[in-house]
C-alpha cells in the first residue's frame, strides 16, 4: 500500500476503520479471558493457530445503539453500510453497480409499481433454518412499519412472497432509488426475531456476532456455514474510541487499522500507511431560499421556517462564487479533501453543471446589481435589511467549526457578515429552515439529492421549491431501469435553464468531500473500496472478507 501525505497524492480507494476504548479491551476478546486474539497482528502465514484476524478501531459514534438490527438502524441507518451479518437481496460492486446476494433475479413492472425477485434456495441462517421469501417480506415489512427505524421505506406498500422463492414489493409510487436501500438491509429470520435481537443476532452473512462488550467493542467471526466464498479474513475485532486513543493504539501497535483526520495524519507511526479514501462524505451550507415568517412541518413538527438575506437569489449565487474552496480544503483540512460543488460529485448521477469557479469579481457585481449597497461598517444593505445572519454548526465537529470560520471570513471580502454559532444538535434544530447551517452528507445512492431538493424531501432545509426540478427527479425515481435516471437526476441540478446548480436558484453552497484517513499496518492488504459515504465507521469494513495479510 502507497503512502500519502496530501490531496494531490493518487489516492488509494482501500481502507481503513473507525472507533475504539483502550484500556482492558483488547486483553477480553474472547469471552472467559481464556483465549485473546494477539494486540494488532493478524496471522500472516508464520503460524497455524491463530485465525487471520483484524483489529479495528472505530468512531464511538459507530456503535450501533439497538445493537444488529436492522430493523432499527443496523446497516441501513443514518450511514450506511453493509450490514456483515446479515445477508441482502443484492449489493452494489466497488463502481456502484449492482449484483446478486441473495437474489438470483429481478424486475420492475413499467409503471414501477412492482419489484418482483427471485431468491436463491440454498441458504440458511446461523441457527440452521432455512432462509425463504418469507424471511425477505417479513424484514421489509417490519422496517416499514417500526416506528423506531432509521431507514425510510415510506414508498413500500407491501411485500408479500408468494412462494418460498419469490419476493414481490408493492409500490406506493415509483422509486427506483429502492434498489439502493434494500442493498444495505440485512434480512432477518421471522422465526426468531424478537426482543433482545439486536444483542443476539441470527443472520446467514459472512460473520456471526461472536462478542459484544457494550461501550468497548464487537468481535464478529466468519459463518463456517456461508453460501458465499469463506472470508479470508476469519475474526473481526471493531474497538470503539476517541480520535486521540485511536492514535494512541495505533502508536503502541494495539489496532491493525486506525481511524484518524487531518489534525492527526502528520504523526504517522511506523509500521503504518496513511490510507486515503476516496469519499463522497460531502460539507456544505443550507441557505434558506423563503423569507422569514413561514413556517415548516417536519417529524418534529412545525418550525420556523425562512430567513431575509438568503432568500435572495443573488445572494445566494453571490455566496457560491465567492467562495474560496481549495483555500477552504488547505485551511482547515490541511489538504485532506477533494473540491465539491454537490451532494455526489463524481457518481453517475452527479452534473458537470454543478461545477462553479471561484470569481470574487462576479459575486460582488451579482450584489450590486441586486441593490446590496456597503454600509458604513462595509457589511451590505438592502431595503432596510442587513446582509448579516448567523452561521450555526455541530459544537463537537471540529472540522465544521472550521468550516464555519473559514466561510465566515471569505464572506466579509463580499460584504457578507455570518456570526458563527456552534451548539448541540437539540439547540441547532429549531434553526434548520431559518438560518444557514454547516451539514454533512453524502452516500453511495442518489436518493441525497431527492431528500435535499426535493420540496418534500426530508432534508429540505433551504425550504426550496421548484416544480421542474420536483419534476425531473419523479421521473428519475420512475425509471425501471437506475441506469436510465441518471441523465434526469442531472436535469433536476441544471437543465439549461434551472435547477439547483449555482447559476440556478444556488439553495446550497457545498465545498469539499473529506478525505477519510486511516493508518494501517504495512502488511495488511485492503481490499479495493467503494467511495466511503458520510461518517467514518462501518463502511470501511465492506468487503473485510476479502482483506489479506502479506
Amino acid at each position: 500500500m502507497a503512502t500519502l501525505t496530501r490531496r494531490d497524492f493518487a489516492k488509494l480507494t482501500g481502507a481503513g476503520a473507525a472507533a475504539l476504548s483502550l484500556g482492558g479491551i483488547l486483553a477480553g476478546c474472547a469471552g472467559g479471558g481464556n483465549e485473546k486474539p494477539a494486540a494488532g497482528t493478524g496471522a500472516t502465514g508464520t503460524g497455524d493457530a491463530a485465525p487471520s484476524q483484524v483489529i479495528v478501531s472505530m468512531t464511538t459514534g459507530s456503535e450501533p445503539a439497538a445493537g444488529f438490527d436492522p430493523l432499527v438502524s443496523w446497516g441501513c441507518g443514518e450511514h450506511v453500510h453493509e450490514p456483515l451479518i446479515q445477508s441482502t437481496l443484492i449489493a452494489t460492486d466497488t463502481d456502484l453497480s449492482f449484483k446478486n446476494d441473495l437474489a438470483t433475479s429481478y424486475e420492475c413492472s413499467d409503471d414501477g409499481m412492482t419489484w418482483t425477485f427471485t431468491i436463491r434456495d440454498d441458504v440458511r441462517f446461523t441457527d440452521g433454518e432455512p432462509l425463504t421469501a418469507r424471511d425477505v417480506a417479513f424484514t421489509i415489512n417490519g422496517i416499514r412499519t417500526a416506528e423506531a427505524s432509521e431507514c425510510d421505506l415510506s414508498m413500500v406498500r407491501e411485500a408479500v412472497a408468494p412462494d418460498d422463492a419469490t419476493v414481490v414489493i408493492h409500490m406506493n409510487k415509483p422509486f427506483n432509488a429502492l434498489l439502493y436501500t434494500l442493498a444495505v438491509i440485512g434480512i432477518v429470520p421471522e422465526h426468531a426475531y424478537g426482543e433482545g435481537y439486536g444483542a443476539n443476532p441470527i443472520g446467514s452473512g459472512r460473520y456471526m456476532l461472536e462478542q459484544w462488550d457494550r461501550g468497548q467493542q464487537v468481535i464478529l467471526k466468519a459463518n463456517p456455514d456461508y453460501y458465499g466464498e469463506a472470508p479470508k479474513i476469519e475474526r473481526v475485532v471493531a474497538v470503539f474510541m476517541e480520535e486521540d486513543a485511536s492514535l494512541a493504539a495505533a502508536q503502541s501497535g494495539q489496532v491493525d487499522v486506525a481511524y484518524t483526520s487531518a489534525t492527526f495524519a502528520a504523526q504517522q507511526p511506523a509500521g503504518y500507511d496513511l490510507l486515503n479514501c476516496a469519499s463522497v462524505d460531502s460539507r456544505g451550507i443550507s441557505l434558506p431560499t423563503i423569507p422569514a415568517g413561514a413556517s415548516k412541518t417536519d417529524e418534529k413538527g412545525e418550525a420556523a421556517a425562512g430567513n431575509d438575506v438568503t432568500c435572495d437569489l443573488a445572494v445566494r449565487q453571490a455566496i457560491n462564487y465567492g467562495v474560496d474552496r481549495d483555500k477552504m480544503i488547505d485551511n482547515v483540512m490541511n489538504g485532506f479533501g477533494t473540491v465539491a460543488y454537490s451532494v455526489g460529485d463524481g457518481m453517475p448521477w452527479s452534473s458537470p453543471d454543478m461545477k462553479c469557479a471561484t470569481d470574487v469579481g462576479k459575486a460582488k457585481k451579482l450584489l450590486d446589481d441586486a441593490g446590496w449597497a456597503p454600509g458604513a461598517d462595509g457589511v451590505r444593505e438592502k431595503g432596510g435589511v442587513r446582509a448579516s445572519m448567523n452561521l450555526y454548526y455541530s459544537a463537537g465537529d471540529t472540522v465544521r467549526q472550521g468550516i464555519a470560520e473559514e466561510f465566515s471570513n471569505q464572506m466579509k471580502e463580499l460584504g457578507l457578515e455570518f456570526t458563527i454559532k456552534g451548539v448541540s444538535w437539540g439547540d441547532l434544530y429549531p434553526h434548520q429552515f431559518t438560518d444557514p447551517v454547516v451539514w454533512g452528507w453524502g452516500t453511495n445512492a442518489p436518493i441525497e439529492t431527492y431528500n435535499l431538493f426535493y420540496s418534500k424531501g426530508t432534508g429540505n432545509y433551504a425550504c426550496y421549491e421548484n416544480a421542474a426540478t420536483d419534476a425531473y427527479l419523479d421521473e428519475a425515481l420512475a425509471q425501471p431501469r437506475v441506469e436510465d435516471s441518471f441523465e434526469l437526476w442531472k436535469k433536476a441540478q441544471w437543465d439549461g435553464s434551472t435547477g439547483i446548480a449555482p447559476q440556478g436558484d444556488a439553495p446550497w453552497v457545498w465545498f469539499a468531500n473529506i478525505d477519510h484517513l486511516y493508518f494501517a499496518k504495512e502488511n495488511l492488504r485492503v481490499a479495493e473500496q467503494k467511495p466511503h459515504p458520510h461518517g467514518h465507521g462501518w463502511s470501511l469494513v465492506n468487503n473485510v472478507d476479502q482483506w489479506s495479510w502479506a
